[in-house]
């Protein structure tokens, strides 16, 4: 016998939890730090006021504020122009 330490095997990498509830801010364009594409496509529905809006390009829980594209209007970069609306905002997983 050694004296030597045992070494215990390494716990194998877990799979990142998902929650059921989605993040405090999100955004839907690819250029945005709040992007994150697997959100997008687990698919993220959005109430504002007590009204379900499928126009939303980001929003933020804690602030109270949506963004919503403002008619056909681009910017010079071809992005739509965005306003901000501001009330009670309730994001939820659609799947």
């Amino acid at each position: 016998m050694t004296d030597e330490p045992e070494i215990a095997p390494e716990a194998p990498e877990t799979a990142p939890a998902v929650t059921d509830t989605p993040p405090d801010r999100l955004a839907a364009n690819p250029r945005s730090p709040f992007y994150d594409g697997d959100l997008l496509e687990r698919g993220v529905g959005i109430v504002f006021d007590g009204v379900e809006r499928t126009n939303v390009d980001e929003y933020c829980v804690s602030e109270g504020w949506v963004k919503v594209a403002a008619g056909k209007s681009k910017d010079r970069f071809g992005m739509p122009l965005t306003i901000k609306l501001k009330g009670k905002v309730e994001p939820y997983f659609r799947s």
